[in-house]
């Protein structure tokens, strides 16, 4: 099969790779093509816009996460009826963990046997492009760059002087040249980009951006520079399981972060997933469990302290018993109260402590995790260690001594420095964000819980 597929990698970060993977996405489905995006690392608000962008769901490719086998299965699974596999990198191509690169962008185009396209953020750079194109191509003979796009540019004499340095001194093809433009840039805020499932006008902001890349980028030349003849693997298609529970999930602006490997995981265990809208729903649906994401719940602390009835309604529902779990900006919604710029609202309360927001993070990155025994998803061989993530700007404060946590944390920051994970009833809030991979399958537990829990009411009511 006669496929496209590269890696959009860059000199370092912040050097436009995601405004212009948004752009290439929806440029290339404009085109009638099938775009399948990827995104490197842990991240939620990026796939959000890829996802858009292409019209498929968005894949996280996580080496921390995921082992190389998963994170193989999971690129190719995705790719097989698409024309484009497009994967936007994290940081710089050669920017990793570990001294020798095996957690990097290069790492997963080596792993993925995939070409990269370099964006380089050319603001100030005339002759020196040249010197840095050759070094990238150096440093590491197995990587393919099949070509740069330049970004940011001054103007036209700006273009036309890196181009003729570019052509000079490298083999290395410019693919496209994007001029410096307000219009491009989407707004960002303390955590990264504004989640498209909250930003107005997404969608012609999107368009803005992909019209602006086709007409500054090669299209057909990335394309025939990327297209490789690639072996697809038959597609095992497993019959979805009819729905045995239902979950509600919390989707709306205040709330949207969620793998979609996860949902899809959630839905083949046998879940049928009820968006319930936090500012909107006055009350919870018939659900057999609740799941809370991250998100941004600070702003819109007011209208969640305005939806009194929902909030009372998840309540009483995990005071008797409902199988819940939620994560960062889920936490801080079931706490009593949550602080952000000397403003003060009421949450759910079922967690007993108060929230407070500061101006830089107290967790960033990646996290270690032991489980203490005390997790109310029941396992008979508790993961040995878990591996996970963070990014919260909050804390909570003034929680009592005598609370059950789920984890030790051994690296990152969790609720304390030392541990995460309360757990209250059929409850498990933490700030760590999972994912459910085959090294820790959080789904697959948490349904286990919900089953065991609906069959437990049903033997009462019958009683």
């Amino acid at each position: 099969m006669l496929q496209s597929r590269f890696l959009i990698s860059a000199a370092h970060k912040s050097s436009g790779k995601t405004t212009l993977s948004i752009g290439l996405c929806a440029a290339l489905k404009r085109r009638g093509l099938k775009v399948q995006p990827y995104k490197k690392g842990p991240d939620y608000i990026d796939p959000m816009w890829l996802t858009r962008a292409s019209g498929r769901p968005c894949r996280n490719l996580d080496f921390y996460l995921m082992g190389h086998e998963e994170v193989t299965d999971v690129f190719e699974k995705q790719a097989v009826d698409a024309d484009v596999a497009l994967v936007e990198g994290n940081k710089g191509l050669y920017d990793g963990l570990d001294l020798d690169g095996s957690n990097s962008n290069a790492a997963l185009s080596k792993l993925l046997s995939i070409p990269v396209v370099l964006v380089i953020d050319a603001r100030g750079m005339t002759r020196g492009v040249a010197p840095l194109i050759l070094g990238y191509q150096a440093f590491d003979r197995d990587i393919r760059i099949a070509g740069v796009i330049l970004n940011q540019l001054g103007g036209s004499r700006h273009e036309g002087k890196l181009r003729a340095v570019i052509e000079h001194y490298t083999d290395v093809p410019v693919i496209g040249a994007v001029q410096h433009e307000a219009g491009m840039q989407i707004l960002e805020r303390h955590l990264g980009l504004i989640p498209s499932n909250e930003a107005a006008e997404v969608d012609s902001q999107i368009d803005r951006i992909a019209e602006r890349v086709s007409q500054q980028v090669d299209l057909d030349r990335l394309l025939a520079l990327t297209q490789h003849e690639y072996q697809s693997k038959p597609l095992n298609v497993v019959p979805r399981p009819p729905a045995t529970c239902r979950i509600g999930i919390a989707r709306d602006a205040a709330f949207g972060f969620y793998y979609s490997d996860d949902l899809l995981a959630l839905e083949e265990g046998g879940a049928e997933l009820v968006p319930i809208n936090t500012l909107r729903d006055r009350h919870l649906p018939h659900i057999d469990g609740l799941i809370i994401g991250g998100g941004f719940p600070e702003s819109f602390m007011s209208e969640l302290e305005a939806n009194v009835s929902l909030r009372q309604d998840i309540r009483r529902a995990i005071d008797a018993g409902l199988p819940a779990y939620a994560e960062c900006g889920g936490l801080m919604y079931l706490s009593r109260t949550l602080r952000w710029k000397d403003e003060t609202k009421e949450m759910v309360g079922v967690i007993p402590g108060n929230v407070v927001m500061h101006d830089r993070p107290v967790g960033r990155g990646y996290v270690r995790l032991k489980e203490t025994g005390a997790s109310p998803w029941d396992s008979d061989a508790p993961a040995a260690e878990i591996h996970a993530h963070e990014f919260h700007y909050s804390s909570i404060e003034n929680l009592p001594d005598g609370l059950i946590y789920t984890y030790d944390v051994l690296r990152g920051h969790g609720i304390d420095g030392k541990r995460d994970g309360l757990v209250y009833r059929n409850l498990l809030a933490s700030y760590t964000h999972l994912r459910s991979t085959r090294r820790f399958s959080w789904v697959k537990r948490f349904l286990a819980l919900v089953e065991k829990h609906k069959n437990t009411a049903s033997s009462q009511a019958a009683a």
